[in-house]
């Protein structure tokens, strides 16, 4: 069989001539499209804002070197307007939402009109998998539906005994410091205990599992997450700073991903052994049963239950213990406060019951709101455009150009954040004492109507976020929180060894950590003593 060949062909050569050119035109014609098209397309609403105070990260350095990010934050909206832009890395800029409309706006397309920024995706992906915390969209709703029963009324209701048992080890580990100290009693370090408490409540509330810190006992991933209370290198600030226009850099092996690998594998291996555990288990009321049961009538895969374990270490841990810290901060601070808290808890004449801890002990109540006012755990929510949109506002704003305008365009891919510390500490929004320790502004909220009530969110907070990515465990912290400040001020009196007036400083740790000025790491020594009657 004979094969087959093409012709040889010769072309004249006026016609090579005419393909060359034609094939420039076409090129020509396609890059002046292109062009056009961004030209053409609408540009976000130019805002006003600060200028920017470093060449390669704007006003990035000053925000994160700051004690108080959301007092700058309060400062520039005071200057700038309700909603305006900071620059960022290399030129780029972040738009900052103080706007209660516009806030409400972005919260009720979370999750799928607006999504996480890209390297806050990637480095969730990486420290703890596709879980709920990764997830945007479909997805995101897919994996919530499946963990609401464990965050149910009812399911927190049943494990409450769990968070007034870790109280209760507190308690006698305190005693016997006690017992062994002066008359006048023991200074200890709370935050460390706070930690032991977290953990171990999360370990047997979450996945009957006790990790026996308050015991004494070493936990592979106590001593993970402690490892991340080194003070970051100036290198990994650098990295930190510069993953939003460089991803690749989240490879680098700098120190502090050393350590948060290290903690991701520790609570990866932890997932595993509590999910081959209660595979089988039906009848368990932990939120690890009950997640098992959705991975076994498929809503949920088994992959993203081992992603949601190792979120609920994540964050029944950091937050819980950080919240805890706070409240005896502010309770060795305020003596007033302290005594009339502990007057209310002491008339129930015992453990308060799921009834009374939710809705009869009214100062434990406004107590435990204006901690979560006052020092959230997390500073700021921060989100991408993922199409186009129009942010509605409260009310007129001046733009960069000298117009007025009741909304703010947005293109795709603008870089959005809601300042929560500074919205939840905002004269604007709170009056005139926002930034003073005070329960009693949640006694009688009618009495004294401000602005915050313009916010949704939880009790017009947004510490929990809002919105489809509210925090679906906010119920199981707010429990644990007053369960456990019902046992520790019953018991104990509390204060700070350098008298109330005592610097509190910060210390970065994967939240902000409160810490005593002058000590190491994120120590918070308190004075405590046996409470004893009058």
């Amino acid at each position: 069989m004979q094969s087959l060949t093409m012709p040889n062909i010769t072309l004249p050569t006026s016609w090579n001539i005419r393909a060359v050119d034609a094939g420039v035109l076409i090129a020509s014609v396609s890059v002046f499209y292109i062009l056009l098209r961004r030209v053409s397309r609408r540009r976000s609403t130019a805002l006003k804002g600060p200028s920017s105070s470093n060449f390669l990260f704007g006003a990035m350095p000053s925000i994160m070197k700051a004690l108080d990010s959301g007092a700058i934050y309060e400062k520039w909206a005071a200057t700038y307007g309700s909603v305006f832009a900071i620059p960022t890395i290399l030129g780029r800029k972040t738009v900052i939402l103080s706007d209660p409309k516009a806030i409400q706006h972005l919260f009720s397309r979370d999750a799928y009109g607006y999504v996480q920024r890209p390297p806050a995706k990637r480095f969730t992906e990486r420290l703890i998998g596709r879980g709920l915390f990764w997830a945007e969209g479909d997805s995101h709703k897919r994996q919530r539906r499946a963990l609401n029963p464990a965050f149910s009324p009812e399911s927190i209701k049943n494990l409450t005994p769990i968070f007034f048992d870790s109280a209760y080890k507190a308690k006698a580990a305190w005693e016997a410091l006690l017992e062994s100290s002066p008359s006048d009693g023991a200074i200890i370090e709370v935050q460390q205990w706070m930690n032991h408490v977290s953990l171990d409540t999360i370990g047997l509330a979450g996945f009957s599992h006790d990790f026996g810190t308050l015991s004494g006992r070493p936990s592979a991933v106590a001593t993970a997450f402690d490892s991340l209370g080194s003070k970051p290198s100036l290198f990994d600030m650098v990295i930190f700073m510069a993953l939003p226009i460089l991803p690749f850099l989240i490879n680098v092996p700098t120190g502090r991903r050393m350590l948060l690998d290290r903690l991701s594998a520790t609570m990866r291996e932890l997932a595993d052994t509590f999910l081959a555990a209660n595979r089988d288990v039906t009848v368990d009321k932990s939120v690890i049963g009950l997640l098992a049961k959705s991975a076994s009538t498929e809503r949920i895969t088994e992959e993203e239950v081992a992603s949601q374990i190792s979120a609920l270490l994540l964050a029944g841990y950091e937050t819980t213990a950080i919240s805890l810290t706070w409240a005896l901060i502010e309770l060795s601070r305020n003596p007033v406060i302290q005594t009339k808290l502990r007057d209310e808890i002491l008339q129930t004449r015992g453990d308060p019951s799921w009834d009374e801890l939710t809705n009869s002990l009214p100062f434990l109540d406004a107590f435990t709101c204006e901690i979560l006012r006052v020092h959230p755990p997390l500073f700021e929510a921060q989100r991408m455009a993922s199409e186009d949109d129009i942010l509605p506002l409260s009310a007129p704003l001046e733009t960069a150009g000298g117009a007025f305008v009741d909304s703010i365009f947005l293109r795709k891919g603008t870089m959005v954040s809601i300042p929560i510390k500074c919205i939840n500490r905002s004269v604007e929004f709170w009056g005139a004492d926002a930034k003073v320790f005070n329960p009693a502004r949640w006694l009688n909220p009618s009495a004294d109507p401000h602005r915050a009530q313009e916010i949704n969110g939880y009790r017009h907070l947004l510490t929990f976020s809002d919105g489809a990515r509210i925090c679906i465990g906010k119920g199981f912290a707010i429990a644990e929180l007053k369960a456990v400040l019902s046992v520790l001020i019953r018991n104990f009196t509390f204060e700070l060894p350098k008298g109330p007036d005592t610097v509190i400083g910060q210390h970065r740790n994967i939240l902000p950590r409160p810490k005593v000025d002058g000590e190491e790491g994120y120590a918070v020594p308190l004075q405590v003593r046996h409470y004893v009657a009058q």
